[in-house]
């Protein structure tokens, strides 16, 4: 077997050793299985070249966020889709991105065990005229662009001054993008500001909204999967949407988020949801099948509030596909078991075998 592991970067320069990147970890338990896995440094000026090559791959680990430093990945999602479509496992396909790892999926989830009050925008038109009923019912709310990383393309907006027409209305806002600070503007200008987001989908652009969560400060949990498989756990102290505190115009830094293995006994709970019926109803949700998922993915859950038994709820914030990396040292082995048995299964399908690879 031979499997790409692809990332943007600067095809011109010298081909990195697996030990200078920081997919080592990936590279050597490939290895011990006995597959062979190679870089694939990923620009748009060379997709032709690479698609070629990935031909040539029995699987592709793909690993390049939405929208970084103004490149985003449709040259890139065209070529993924021709080079499954003959044959080749690719992780993430670019189909099931879009239908789990946007932010409409919230949308789509809402009257799920996970979801909460969520409203869709399909434009930036009907975020202008929707949007305002909204924030004067029910203020602070959490707007999230349908695609973005790092915090990019996330708000806390609070309603401080109504306004009639609403675009004249003062709301403060509070951007995730670590150091952003607390602006105070105009719903109008607010919105205009969205404008350069839509520049990457031909002028279209999705937002979804969700009430602010009052236990933001007990943090984050971060479910790493490998297709339908708990592989670890991430724990966070998140400050991006906190207030900032007396006097500061920005939050302060968050602290490092934390690592445990699936078995870490503070989130079993989370875990028995996710293996129990979690999985099974997202995946009716987003309209795929247990064999699409990725081969890492995770889902970020902020505690909701605590059930009348007095036990912990949780709202899903957010979907990660395009560029997760398995950092729990127990996710690793879980990846590269589930690339192979993707490959095999592949395999199986195109000769007409059975999934143990005599004829079925």
């Amino acid at each position: 077997m031979r499997v790409g592991l692809l990332w943007r970067g600067d095809p011109a320069a010298p081909a990195p050793t697996p030990a200078q990147t920081r997919f080592r970890r990936i590279f050597e338990a490939f290895a011990d299985r006995e597959v062979r896995a190679e870089p694939v440094v990923y620009d748009d000026a060379v997709a032709d070249r690479l698609g070629a090559r990935m031909l040539e791959l029995d699987a592709v680990l793909v690993w390049v966020d939405p929208i970084v430093r103004g490149q985003d990945r449709r040259v890139l999602d065209a070529l993924l889709r021709d080079v499954a479509a003959s044959g080749v496992v690719v992780s993430a396909h670019p189909d099931v991105i879009d239908a789990m790892g946007t932010k409409e999926i919230l949308y789509r989830t809402k009257d799920l065990p996970w979801g909460t009050d969520t409203h869709l925008y399909g434009s930036l038109d009907a975020l202008r005229d929707e949007w305002p009923a909204v924030l004067r019912s029910s203020s602070p709310r959490v707007l999230k662009q349908d695609r973005g990383s790092g915090g990019n393309g996330v708000w806390r907006v609070e309603l401080i001054r109504d306004g009639r027409p609403f675009g004249g209305a003062l709301v403060r806002v509070q951007s995730a993008a670590r150091g952003a600070p607390v602006e105070e503007m105009h719903f109008a200008d607010f919105v205009e500001q969205r404008r350069a987001y839509l520049q990457y989908f031909a002028g279209r652009g999705t937002f979804v909204d969700q009430p602010y969560c009052g236990r933001l400060a007990e943090g984050m949990t971060r479910c790493y999967m490998a297709r339908d498989r708990v592989a670890g756990f991430g724990h966070q102290l998140v400050t991006a949407l906190l207030p900032p505190p007396g006097g500061a115009i920005t939050p302060p830094d968050p602290e490092p988020r934390r690592y445990y293995g699936p078995e870490h006994p503070e989130f079993q709970r989370l875990r028995q949801l996710m293996d129990s019926g979690w999985i099974a109803l997202l995946l009716r949700a987003a309209g795929l099948r247990r064999a699409s998922l990725p081969a890492i993915w995770d889902a970020d859950f902020l505690l909701g509030p605590r059930a009348p038994t007095g036990e912990d709820t949780y709202v899903l914030c957010e979907i990660n596909v395009s560029g997760v990396y398995p950092i729990p040292d127990e996710s690793v082995p879980l990846l590269v078991d589930t690339t192979i048995d993707s490959i095999r299964q592949s395999a199986a399908a195109r000769f007409g075998l059975g999934s143990s690879g005599s004829p079925g």
